[in-house]
C-alpha cells in the first residue's frame, strides 16, 4: 500500500513539473533533446530519494538542485575550465523583450561556461536567492555572487559582440 502511494505521489509530481524542469534544463544546456535526457535523469534520481524528499518537503527545490548538479557533473566530465573576469558589469536598465532579443540571449547564454550558466539560470530565471543557489551548487554564497557578476559581465560582452555582428557596427 505504501509503495503504491509513493508511486502515485511521484507520478503526479513528475507529470505536473516535468515541462518546467525541461525548460530549465534547456536554459542550462541549449538543446531540447539533451534537456529531455537531463530532465529524465534528474527525475530518476529524484524517484530514488522520493520517500525522504517527500517527507522533508520542498520537492521542487530538491528537483531543481538535482537537475543543476547533474548538468554540472556532465559538463565536468567534458573538461570544463573556468576563466576569470576582471570586474563586475554595469547592469542595464529595463529592456523591451522581443523574439530577436530572446534568441540572442539564448545564444549568448550557451556561450557561457556551464557553471556561470547554472548560477545565472538559478539566480535570475528561477529567481533563487544567493543562499539557495549556493546550497544547490554546493558552493559558498561568495562564490555565487562572484560567479553571478562574472557571468553577467561575460553575458554582456557576448551580447554586445552578437549585436555588433548583426548590425554590422
Amino acid at each position: 500500500m505504501r509503495e503504491a502511494v509513493r508511486e502515485r505521489e511521484f507520478r503526479e509530481f513528475a507529470e505536473t513539473r516535468q515541462a518546467q524542469l525541461r525548460r530549465s534544463a534547456y536554459l542550462l544546456c541549449g538543446d531540447w533533446h539533451q534537456a529531455q535526457d537531463l530532465t529524465q535523469t534528474a527525475l530518476m534520481k529524484l524517484y530514488a530519494a522520493w520517500g525522504r524528499v517527500a517527507r522533508d518537503g520542498n520537492v521542487d527545490a530538491y528537483a531543481r538542485t538535482i537537475l543543476t548538479r547533474t548538468f554540472i557533473d556532465q559538463q565536468r566530465k567534458r573538461g570544463w575550465r573556468e576563466e576569470s573576469v576582471s570586474e563586475p558589469p554595469d547592469l542595464p536598465s529595463a529592456v523591451s523583450v522581443t523574439p530577436e532579443l530572446r534568441w540572442m540571449m539564448q545564444e549568448a547564454l550557451m556561450e557561457l561556461p556551464p557553471r556561470y550558466r547554472a548560477v545565472l539560470v538559478l539566480r535570475f530565471w528561477e529567481d533563487w536567492t544567493v543562499d539557495q543557489t549556493a546550497h544547490a551548487l554546493q558552493v559558498s554564497p561568495g562564490t555565487v555572487k562572484s560567479q553571478s557578476a562574472r557571468g553577467l559581465a561575460r553575458l554582456k560582452d557576448i551580447i554586445e559582440r552578437l549585436t555588433s555582428e548583426r548590425t554590422g557596427r
